[in-house]
């Protein structure tokens, strides 16, 4: 069997509406798709969902340009995002400058952004919600 292609699928422990509401300010990210945990058609078996739980996001699809990224609360409190990056590459450095200062609000620099020999402009940063980011003008 050969896969026809791979998406990242993020959980935000209660914090997806937030999540995508930066997205959208930040990046301009469109959400094509959002189901609520007391909209789904099938109940959640009992003791599945912290109490407070039913208006967290079940499944949310959403689109940063060409990219379709999935997301969800998941089934508890807080996440914990290690071992990958999502990389965006911009046109200028303004807007390279825009969405790092967006982005990194409430978050932290892992590396600021600065002339790099593979980018014009490169940088790297975790959001607010631990997502990190490589941001790079296109060369």
């Amino acid at each position: 069997m050969n896969p026809t292609f791979v998406q990242s699928y993020l959980f935000f422990g209660g914090r997806c509406d937030e999540a995508l509401e930066l997205y959208r300010s930040a990046l301009g990210a469109e959400v094509d798709l959002l189901m609520r945990y007391k909209d789904s058609p099938q109940p959640q078996p009992p003791g599945m969902l912290p109490s407070g739980f039913e208006d967290k996001v079940m499944h949310a699809t959403f689109r940063i340009g060409g990219t379709t990224l999935m997301a969800s609360d998941g089934c508890e409190m807080g996440t914990k995002f290690e071992g990958f990056s999502l990389s965006l590459e911009v046109a200028t450095t303004a807007d390279a400058d825009r969405i790092f200062a967006a982005l990194v609000d409430g978050g932290q620099v892992r590396m600021p952004l600065n002339k790099t020999f593979w980018s014009p402009y490169f940088g790297m940063l975790a959001d607010r919600f631990g997502i990190g980011w490589m941001i790079s003008v296109k060369a």
